[in-house]
């Protein structure tokens, strides 16, 4: 069952209004008024299939709290204590008076992740473009910015001998929980072995680090598979998946393809973007699209490690299905190249250029790629002001739905930012005027006596 928002509440003496006490222009405010919040509960309806059982946390709210935690960078535990403290937060998830407890149990926002999946992320991205309708127009639209980047996954640095004893302690722990007596656990050959593998970056000792590393695998494959042989039909059906899982990792080499790096998250992909800090990411491909004007039109998450090349078409359908515009031109860099063009929208992509062009021709096409490059601390500000930094939610759907709430997130911003500004200018308009009418009172023939106000103003 849909919980509903009231709307109206009854008052107590002991209640006060939120519009009494807060500022009617901060920017949570302003920007509440923006989203059309009827709209949003109606499309998210779909979710919710049943009319019995318990009110479910209102759309508003659930959709509230996830663009306050991307916007502020907050975990779900972050964002519910948060909402407690701060007023405009209640205010923007259409709370009438201060509420003191909290508006749910943050696993809920864990479930309605769930429930939505990547298309219901998607609708919440759709609203930050409505919120910036004004700057999506046809000749806005004309030319995008495309470009990948990594979003690297919540787990370890792996190495083999990581996975290994990972392997070695979850295979104990199903032991234990089935009551099943293994043949050996290897308990104290295992504690000499791991001293070893600490200190095998040290170059006397790398031998031994070596043959450690190695005995540590042989001990995992034994342990699994002597656990599969003593385990029945029923305890295989629960834990098969899991045992496969372990002797992939095992029996995986140095130059295969489709390598496990965590066991939790199986879907990791090892990426090189060529950084010289960071010469390997563990994570997915995720990319964007923007405007000239700084607008995120399309940001997708891809399985695997796919080219870049092979990433436009879905970026130009998403922004065409989003927006209603196809663009005429999709500006990227060399690690684009392939297609010159696909279906009406020509690809551009940086070149020394050719003799036939004018001095003035490839200053405009310079000028153009110097444009393409303001891409980069966009993925800047999405990384590290709005959780794209380390990804913490699972699966590759997690991968979807955080780049897609990073994006809404990050085009929330570009709005209130803006909003601040023309707030600030015309704060300062009305500090302008009160002075003038201070020094030089209402009479207006005195007031090209102050040209430096004047010109602020």
């Amino acid at each position: 069952m849909i919980g509903q928002t009231p709307k109206e509440h009854q008052m107590s003496i002991f209640e006060v209004a939120l519009e009494s006490f807060i500022d009617m222009n901060h920017e949570l405010v302003l920007l509440s008024k923006q989203i059309e919040w009827e709209e949003v509960e109606s499309e998210f309806a779909e979710y919710y299939c049943s009319d019995n059982g318990r009110p479910s946390v209102p759309i508003r709210k659930m959709v509230g709290m996830m663009l306050l935690k991307n916007i502020y960078n907050l975990s779900d535990e972050g964002v519910v204590a948060r909402w407690m403290e701060n007023p405009y937060m209640q205010y923007f998830t259409g709370e009438k008076v201060f509420q003191k407890r909290p508006p749910m149990n943050p696993i809920d926002m864990t479930k309605f992740r769930k429930r939505i999946g990547p298309q219901g992320a998607e609708k919440i991205f759709k609203i930050s473009l409505m919120v910036n309708a004004r700057e999506i127009t046809a000749k806005e639209m004309k030319m995008v910015m495309i470009d990948s980047t990594v979003q690297e996954k919540n787990i370890t640095f792996p190495t083999d001998a990581k996975l290994y004893r990972k392997i070695i302690a979850k295979v104990l722990k199903m032991a234990r929980k089935e009551d099943i007596e293994l043949r050996r656990t290897y308990t104290r050959e295992l504690k000499e072995l791991k001293l070893k593998v600490r200190f095998m970056n040290h170059p006397t000792r790398m031998k031994d680090g070596k043959k450690a590393v190695r005995r540590i695998r042989t001990i995992a494959r034994a342990m699994v598979s002597d656990i599969a042989r003593k385990m029945d039909d029923h305890q295989l059906s629960i834990y098969g998946k899991d045992l496969d899982l372990f002797m992939r990792v095992i029996n995986q080499e140095r130059n295969d393809k489709d390598k496990v790096y965590s066991l939790h998250e199986p879907e990791v992909q090892c990426i090189s973007k060529g950084k010289e800090h960071k010469k390997y990411e563990f994570g997915n491909k995720s990319a964007i699209a923007k405007t000239r004007s700084g607008l995120i039109v399309s940001a997708l998450a891809f399985k695997g490690n796919p080219y870049d090349g092979h990433t436009i078409s879905a970026h130009l359908e998403q922004t065409t299905r989003l927006t209603g515009y196809t663009p005429e031109e999709a500006v990227t860099d060399r690690g684009y190249r392939g297609k010159k063009e696909i279906g009406r929208t020509k690809i551009s992509i940086p070149t020394s250029g050719t003799p036939s062009q004018s001095y003035y021709q490839k200053t405009k096409a310079r000028k153009k790629f110097q444009k393409r490059a303001g891409i980069e601390p966009v993925i800047g500000h999405l990384k590290s002001d709005h959780r794209m930094i380390r990804n913490f939610l699972k699966g590759t759907q997690g991968d979807a739905i955080n780049t897609l709430m990073a994006a809404a997130a990050y085009n929330m911003r570009h709005w209130m930012n803006k909003n601040a500004l023309s707030s600030f200018v015309s704060w300062l308009k009305t500090l302008v005027g009160r002075l003038e009418n201070v020094l030089f009172g209402n009479d207006n023939k005195n007031a090209c006596l102050c040209p430096t106000l004047a010109a602020v103003a």
